[in-house]
């Protein structure tokens, strides 16, 4: 009878011994570190500045073929596959240069609700440097999660919209849209008219 007793004994001090709970896993994502955003002006030519961050590390300005004075400029960000194009044009004080802008902006926008899931709607406004504007954010599987546009109202006009190297996958690039989302937001907020 003793060995039976001890291979009990043994049986309940293995069976005891083990009790760890189990804690499932949590759900694992992807975690996405950016470098703190740092920035510089931008100094050109150009009727305008602003400050850009240093990881747009490839700008690209050219003159376009437009009625006004007109100007293309990309700030090409490669760590994340980004780009934000920027298109200024003068207004040259003609109130329908200004609406037919205006227009254009807010029609692109639109043309992205086919896909977007929603597009909030972020007015901007500095009284004190003459920049108004509009920042929109479009959620979902389109080719231009952010866009914006600001001016004067009197001679500038200034219009840009981020696009990245990749196929539009909302959930994917939303670390990244919204790291230059934020940049965009620094680029209205910084914004001068040089006359």
């Amino acid at each position: 009878m003793k060995p039976n007793f001890y291979l009990l004994i043994l049986v309940l001090i293995s069976a005891f011994s083990c009790s760890e709970d189990y804690v499932p896993k949590p759900k694992a994502y992807l975690r996405l570190d950016y470098p703190r955003a740092q920035y510089t002006n931008l100094n050109t030519d150009l009727p305008f500045t602003f400050e850009k961050n240093l990881q747009a590390t490839k700008i690209n300005i050219r003159q376009l073929k437009a009625p006004t004075e007109s100007y293309g400029i990309n700030l090409e960000y490669p760590t994340l596959k980004g780009v934000v194009f920027i298109t200024y044009k003068a207004i040259e004080g003609r109130e329908e240069n200004l609406t037919d802008y205006l227009r254009d902006a807010q029609k692109f926008t639109l043309e992205h609700a086919v896909k977007a899931d929603e597009i909030p709607v972020y007015p901007f406004e500095d009284s004190k440097r003459k920049v108004y504007g509009v920042l929109s954010e479009v959620k979902g599987n389109v080719a231009s999660p952010v866009q914006f546009y600001v001016t004067d109202s009197e001679n500038h006009f200034l219009t840009g919209s981020l696009y990245f190297n990749a196929k539009p996958n909302y959930d994917s690039i939303l670390p990244a849209i919204n790291y230059m989302q934020k940049d965009i937001g620094h680029i209205m907020e910084t914004l001068k008219w040089k006359n």
